[in-house]
């Protein structure tokens, strides 16, 4: 295990009085070195956590899996986490191992990961913030990653030999000052790039501890030949590229003529097998599913929670990243609604354990093309329909029915939360916005603006609150719909907000005519 690694993956029962007790030393040294922990008792069943410094290894020919192994804790692992239908009465009995291969309670509804949560609180908030903060940054396995920073949140029975990671997370988190002062009024507006990652998007959150567990599994000699899921893009990116780095057989069944080439081209590139089908996402997550029933092969669509841990790491994230201090809003774009729930989860294990004293308020953005949580929520939330999306530039949310609606439809209620929608006007102008005053962003950034937009509009945030937009997946993605935007190339979209290049002769007076016309405009406009 690594030289900050807390643990092996021992799945023995706590027994801190095992463990010679050590100094517990200054928070404030933890910012700066690696630790490992281990517990005491004080004998009163009573446990403390306690941390001991581990030099880091010479240089030598190790890998950093080598020096992993070479310092590993002989600490006995505290923490566990399991199986449990999602949001089941506090009478239920029903949980499975996360070895068993299970994607849906015995009534056939969603299921979730859960923490030992009384294991956790063993650890007082300020020792967890500590602990993750004194991890960021560092190049020891597993912890460089964004979300391996979290183990003991995410997957804390894993080994970390199976751990298959390409240090995602730890994503920039973009102060929009141009922005907000431009458009919006606002002087604390930010936007978390879950983009600026291994393969652009947020799913590597996500996918690196699927795969891992799948690692886990196949080390084990359970029956998975490989690991499948239904995309609009993104996702099929993220499981391809994390597969081929363990050496996994990845299946892909992509919507035919629905994603853009750059996501195509990914899983392609990454030696996925892949599907393309006659059909929209709704009808390959169908077929995907019926599939993964009769064949060994690992689903990896979000309706797989192990899916959802990872992501729930950016909210915490955002936390470290304003020095543990919950922002007023927080606007995701949804789709098939798994990341609203993430966010949730991720803000509320970290009010729960103490590391903050309250959560943010979540917006769930759609585009107006398939909205049926919008439409759920404007109704009362009253009975859900499904719908056949329509074509929209925020193809990776463009999903008529949700598998994670009611992760989502709890989530929301929970924080007093909102939906709201982009029309394909709206989304592709606030993307063009945003991108006039620096940033790059993808079209679902355009739905998740056009909410704040609105939001503004209507005084429900004020100026000074501190919002985070969270950013979803690379500009580069889909640079089609910006050069069809900014060419005017899209039937009935006026694109207000294009910026076309100007042909001009190789001529110096023709030139000199151009620029001076060009820096008078923009003289007047000052």
């Amino acid at each position: 295990m690594a030289s900050s690694s807390l643990f092996n993956a021992s799945l023995s029962p706590l027994n801190p009085n095992q463990h010679p007790i050590r100094r517990h030393p200054s928070p404030s040294l933890l910012r700066h070195r690696p630790v490992a922990i281990s517990c005491t008792s004080d004998g009163n069943n009573n446990t403390t956590p306690i941390e001991t410094s581990v030099k880091p290894p010479r240089r030598t020919e190790n890998t950093i899996r080598d020096d992993a192994r070479l310092h590993r804790s002989t600490a006995v692992n505290p923490f566990s986490a399991r199986y449990v239908p999602f949001n089941a009465p506090p009478n239920s009995t029903e949980h499975y191992s996360l070895d068993e291969i299970v994607y849906r309670s015995r009534s056939g509804g969603l299921l979730d990961v859960e923490h030992d949560m009384d294991a956790l609180r063993r650890f007082d908030g300020a020792y967890w913030r500590d602990l993750f903060d004194s991890r960021v940054g560092k190049s020891t396995w597993p912890y460089g990653s964004g979300v391996w920073s979290k183990k003991e949140w995410v997957l804390p029975e894993i080994d970390d030999d199976d751990i298959v990671s390409a240090f995602e997370g730890n994503s920039n988190l973009f102060w929009a000052e141009r922005f907000g002062k431009q458009f919006l009024e606002m002087n604390d507006l930010w936007v978390k790039h879950c983009g600026i990652s291994h393969t652009g998007s947020f799913k590597d959150l996500g996918m690196t501890v699927l795969v891992s567990q799948v690692n886990r599994l196949r080390k084990m000699n359970r029956p998975v030949v490989g690991v499948g899921c239904a995309s609009t893009g993104d996702t099929s990116a993220a499981l391809s590229a994390y597969c081929a780095a363990a050496g996994i057989p990845s299946i892909v069944f992509l919507p035919a003529n629905k994603i853009s080439m750059a996501q195509l081209v990914q899983p392609i590139a990454n030696g996925a097998f892949v599907l393309s089908i006659d059909t929209d996402f709704d009808g390959c997550m169908k077929l995907i599913r019926e599939v993964t029933s009769e064949l060994p092969i690992y689903l990896a669509n979000s309706l797989n929670s192990l899916r959802l841990e990872g992501q729930k790491t950016a909210a915490i994230e955002i936390l470290q990243q304003f020095d543990w201090q919950a922002p007023e809003w927080v606007i995701v774009p949804g789709g098939n609604l798994g990341n609203i729930y993430a966010f949730y989860k991720g803000f509320k294990m970290c009010q729960e354990l103490g590391l903050v004293d309250r959560i943010p308020r979540l917006v769930c953005a759609q585009a107006a093309n398939a909205n049926p949580l919008y439409l759920h929520y404007k109704s009362g939330w009253k009975d859900f329909k499904p719908m056949t999306a329509s074509t929209t530039f925020a193809s990776a949310i463009q999903i008529g029915d949700p598998v994670s609606i009611d992760r989502a439809v709890y989530a929301l209620k929970q924080c007093d939360g909102i939906v709201e929608e982009a029309t394909e006007e709206e989304l592709m102008d606030a993307m063009a916005q945003a991108d006039s005053t620096g940033m790059f962003i993808c079209p679902h950034t355009g739905v998740a603006l056009t909410a704040l937009f609105k939001l503004r509009k209507q005084g429900v945030i004020a100026p000074t609150d501190r919002t985070v937009v969270v950013s979803t997946a690379h500009g580069l993605k889909f640079t089609q719909s910006k050069v069809d935007y900014h060419s005017k190339a899209i039937p009935d979209m006026a694109c207000r907000f294009s910026n076309p290049p100007v042909e001009v002769k190789a001529d110096f007076g023709a030139v000199m005519d151009v620029l001076k016309n060009y820096l008078g405009s923009q003289k007047l406009r000052s």
